[in-house]
């Protein structure tokens, strides 16, 4: 009786133990894991928003001055170097925010953000005066459709993820919207290739910068509907302006 209780003390101790170093390995892993993660920058974010604002101002005196068609398509594209380079710049910052269904998070990692009101932060703070609670709220086409005519947005069902993907990498450069079937996001497009930025619903829930590979949740959407937010004149037109941007659906 004494050996059968000793061995099963033996038992519970060595069982113990490996528990104990299973939970200390995956603890580490999850330390690793997090340590690798992007870390928001809320302060970056601050001094690019100020700096975008100040050129946004330069350049629209400037455009009301115009008196040219030409004029003012030569300010229009310098509006759009402007967004394509500061708008990736933005999204750096809000890496690693943490995702949450509710999360409508103000600046990066001041709490928790949705996919859509990642969108809706961003774009508020890169100048675009629209509600961003508003815009945040509504379906993904209503988003795009918020800034881009329907017949610049192009949808696809069902397309196979590498044809996508071949399609997208020959697209004109630029910082595009996507919707999906239930999430929104941005697609920077650049040379033959592009990145695809979101807060994910999806492992590891956070804010993340992923390739076509690694963007799994790209890949899984039957439902993709694309349009180029850099290249619309329109659109170039009003973030100059200051023009308020009402929000479709709401």
């Amino acid at each position: 009786m004494k050996k059968n209780r000793r061995r099963l003390l033996v038992f519970l101790i060595i069982a113990g133990a490996l528990v104990g170093f299973a939970w200390s390995l995956r603890t580490r892993a999850l330390v690793r894991e997090a340590a690798a993660r992007p870390q928001p920058d809320p302060q970056a974010y601050q001094a690019l928003t100020r700096d975008l604002e100040h050129r946004r101002g330069g350049l629209a005196e400037r455009y009301s001055k115009a008196k040219t068609a030409e004029e003012k398509g030569a300010l229009e594209n310098d509006a759009r170097i402007l967004l394509e380079h500061y708008l990736p710049e933005f999204m750096r910052c809000w890496l690693g925010t943490p995702w949450d269904f509710n999360g409508t998070a103000k600046a990066p990692g001041a709490g928790k953000i949705a996919c859509g009101y990642f969108v809706a932060t961003l774009l508020k703070d890169a100048g675009f005066q629209v509600d961003r609670y508003q815009l945040a709220q509504q379906p993904s086409s209503n988003i795009l459709h918020t800034f881009l005519p329907k017949a610049s947005c192009s949808l696809t069902t069902g397309e196979d993820y590498q044809a996508f993907c071949s399609r997208v990498g020959l697209l004109e450069p630029g910082v595009y919207l996507v919707g999906l079937d239930t999430h929104v996001a941005f697609i920077v497009v650049g040379r033959g290739d592009f990145r695809f930025v979101h807060s994910s619903g999806s492992k590891p829930w956070c804010v993340v910068d992923e390739d076509a590979a690694r963007a799994v949740v790209l890949q899984k959407s039957s439902w993709r509907m694309l349009g180029n937010l850099t290249a619309d004149p329109t659109v170039l037109s009003r973030w100059l302006q200051g023009d308020k941007i009402l929000v479709k659906g709401s």
